[in-house]
């Protein structure tokens, strides 16, 4: 699966997430999503990110799997660390969403209510 795309191909601009699809049952939801802090990873980084886990943090086996020094080891975690370590992009919820529905929006959001309640609740809305 390709790397999601973080800047416009046409113009350079910032590009947001608007939906998203379920493998399993194709249900599909639309929106605005900010991408995780490690799509702004590049594959190489991602890769380091991933070989460092497996060695669990240990700089040493790290640079006899990379065959890279230490040094440059250490050099590869800063510059990943200041990418992860920017500002998060504050995308805001559309300002013509029912009070309701962004209120249910939000509690996903913050991690407060399951994807599966809201889903039930939003449901519940249309309904309504």
């Amino acid at each position: 699966m390709r790397k999601l795309l973080e800047q416009c191909p046409a113009c350079g601009g910032r590009l947001i997430v608007t939906g998203v699809c379920c493998e399993s049952c194709s249900t599909e939801v639309r929106g605005r999503f900010a991408p995780g802090k490690l799509s702004s990873l590049t594959e190489e980084q991602l890769t380091f990110v991933q070989i460092f886990l497996r060695a669990r943090g240990n700089l040493s086996e790290v640079e006899k799997v990379l065959g890279i020094s230490y040094p440059t080891i250490r050099n590869k975690l800063d510059e990943i660390i200041k990418v992860l370590n920017r500002d998060p992009v504050d995308i805001p919820i559309e300002p013509n969403v029912d009070p309701e529905r962004r209120t249910i929006l939000e509690q996903v959001a913050s991690g407060a209510v399951a994807p599966a309640e809201a889903l039930e609740r939003l449901r519940n809305l249309k309904g309504a």
